[in-house]
């Protein structure tokens, strides 16, 4: 983890069924790249060795992918198996992690798919940086417009109706969706500070 403080390394690991979800992982990168960060996203079922070596050397991975039954997808499973080796050498441990996922159905078990990530982190000995967010639109005067109108807090959840394509996705989880790339950064930077501090005590 030796980037430099002002500018993290995070990289969007992400799988994509019908270009849904893509969108939301921009808006995590766009979120990230306006706190001043190298953020990269990378395709998970299209992923290089390059692409691993860029994992390995990022200061936050952030997961991504859509719920289907109840879990991420079969792509991102693969994905998660493949990183055993990088489980196996502690690579990623004490990276910082984050997730989202999107799904058709307001609820629709994305809960299930955050924590599963979040399992994820947690073998690889990793940190996870949650969403950070009062829930919205759970008042009379609140609105669908409101950020975490889904009211999810261990990491963003998006919504896109099944008969509609990618450029539906609603603008408040594009929203979201930034808020939680910034958070990373905001997170990763003050992780670095504070080892960079310690190591010069």
């Amino acid at each position: 983890m030796s980037t430099p403080a002002t500018s993290p390394v995070v990289v969007i690991a992400y799988h994509s069924g019908y270009g849904h979800t893509a969108v939301v992982a921009e808006a995590v990168r766009a979120g990230a790249a306006a706190e001043g960060a190298q953020a990269h996203l990378v395709k998970v079922d299209e992923i290089t060795e390059e692409q691993w070596e860029l994992l390995d050397s990022a200061d936050a991975i952030v997961f991504g992918s859509p719920t289907y039954m109840s879990t991420a997808t079969a792509a991102f499973h693969a994905f998660a198996e493949a990183s055993s080796k990088r489980w196996y050498t502690h690579s990623w441990k004490d990276k910082l992690a984050a997730g989202f996922t999107n799904s058709g159905s307001k609820s629709g078990d994305k809960l299930s798919t955050l924590q599963y990530f979040a399992l994820l982190a947690a073998q690889h000995g990793m940190t996870w940086v949650s969403l950070g967010l009062h829930p919205g639109w759970n008042a009379s005067d609140a609105s669908e417009h409101d950020t975490n109108r889904l009211g999810f807090f261990l990491g963003a959840g998006a919504q896109t109706n099944n008969d509609e394509g990618p450029e539906a996705v609603h603008k408040a989880d594009i929203a979201t969706a930034e808020h939680l790339g910034r958070r990373v950064v905001e997170a990763a930077r003050v992780v670095t500070a504070g080892r960079r501090a310690l190591a010069a005590a």
